[in-house]
């Protein structure tokens, strides 16, 4: 999951908790709204987590080659 994509449904489970009122037979929507929101922290965590880790890699050490020139 991408920063974006966390971000998007962590908006979408907000919604259904905090703003819908209506009532669906065997489904609680403010459930999946709370599930929508946990899956969208953990997945900005984790989204998070892969950015650091790619950024802590030094780049590798570029070794110049040199060539002798007879004249």
């Amino acid at each position: 999951m991408y920063i974006g994509t966390s971000i998007f449904l962590i908006a979408l489970g907000a919604i259904l908790k905090f703003a819908v009122t209506a009532t669906v037979a065997g489904i609680s929507i403010q459930t999946a709204g709370v599930i929508l929101i946990v899956a969208g922290v953990v997945g900005l965590i984790v989204s998070f987590l892969l950015l650091n880790s790619r950024r802590g890699r030094a780049p590798e050490e570029v070794v110049p080659v040199v060539t002798e020139r007879r004249y």
